[in-house]
Order: C-alpha cells, then sequence, then structure tokens
C-alpha cells in the first residue's frame, strides 16, 4: 500500500488515519472507531466499526484491520504490526492482538466501560499471556473523544423526539 511522505511515519500521522476511519464509520451511523495498521513503516490495512451494517458483533474497527492485514500478508500472524485505534481496545480485540502477534497497540480515548488496555482491566499487562504486546493511550484523546460524544449526543437526541 501507499507509503506516506518523509517525514510523515509519526504516530501522530497514522492516528490521523485512524480518525479518518472513525468518520467514515460515523457517516455510515456505526459508532466513530476507526483503525490502521502498519508494518515496517507503511500502511498495511484501515478498519472502521461494522457491526451493525455487517450485521456481526465482532466487527470492531481493530479486528477489521487485522482481518484486513492477515488476508493480504497470508499469514494470520503480524509481527512488527502496530495497530492505532481511536478507542481502546475491548477483551474480545486484545484477544485478537495477542494472536496476531502485533508488537504494539497505539489508542487514543479511553473506554470507560470495556477499555481492556488499563480503564476496566489491562489484558495487556497479563504475565501469563503466551504473547506480549506494548500498549499506549492517550494520543490524539480529545479528538477521538469528542467524535464519539458529539454520535451519542446526536443519537440520543434523535431518540427523544
Amino acid at each position: 500500500m501507499a507509503q506516506p511522505e518523509e517525514g510523515l511515519e509519526s504516530d501522530g500521522h497514522w492516528m490521523a488515519l485512524a480518525l479518518e476511519q472513525a468518520r467514515l464509520a460515523a457517516a455510515e451511523g456505526e459508532v466513530p472507531v476507526g483503525a490502521v495498521l502498519v508494518m515496517n513503516g507503511e500502511l498495511l490495512a484501515t478498519g472502521r466499526n461494522g457491526p451493525i451494517s455487517d450485521a456481526d458483533p465482532t466487527a470492531h474497527a481493530e479486528m477489521k484491520a487485522i482481518r484486513s492485514a492477515a488476508r493480504q500478508l497470508g499469514n494470520y500472524r503480524l509481527p512488527g504490526g502496530t495497530l492505532y485505534v481511536t478507542l481502546e481496545p475491548c477483551l474480545m480485540c486484545a484477544g485478537a492482538i495477542f494472536h496476531s502477534r502485533l508488537s504494539r497497540v497505539v489508542f487514543a480515548a479511553p473506554d470507560p466501560k470495556t477499555g481492556a488496555a488499563g480503564s476496566v482491566t489491562d489484558a495487556f499487562s497479563l504475565a501469563t499471556i503466551n504473547h506480549h504486546c506494548q500498549a499506549e493511550g492517550g494520543l490524539m484523546a480529545e479528538e477521538s473523544a469528542a467524535l464519539l460524544q458529539d454520535f451519542f449526543r446526536l443519537r440520543r437526541s434523535a431518540t427523544e423526539r
């Protein structure tokens, strides 16, 4: 896939692309969560929430990006990859991250209801899991949180009418 211009291969650059995916999810009526998967400094896959449109409870942004990357490489293991996601992964997504052997996950906003990287539980700190992945949160958290808040505010006002 396309490689960004020189100097743009920063965490902020990749998270901005994940936020674009989140905006696309919102435009489709999905909870605005987006993800991009990067390997060797190149964008390998993108994903955005799709449980409603796909009629699939596992169609989280992270899952879709991991599935797409694995298909492209012809391998379910993605060692050395970094997943950028606009919302803290849930336990299901954390499990997929471990099984895919990603090296790092960078998330924007914490998820106080289902977050599995420190908010509700911290699967990434479990010493007994056979694969360890570095999890970092807070990058562009305000922008991601604002997208989520706006989305749910609009939904609440639509149901109150």
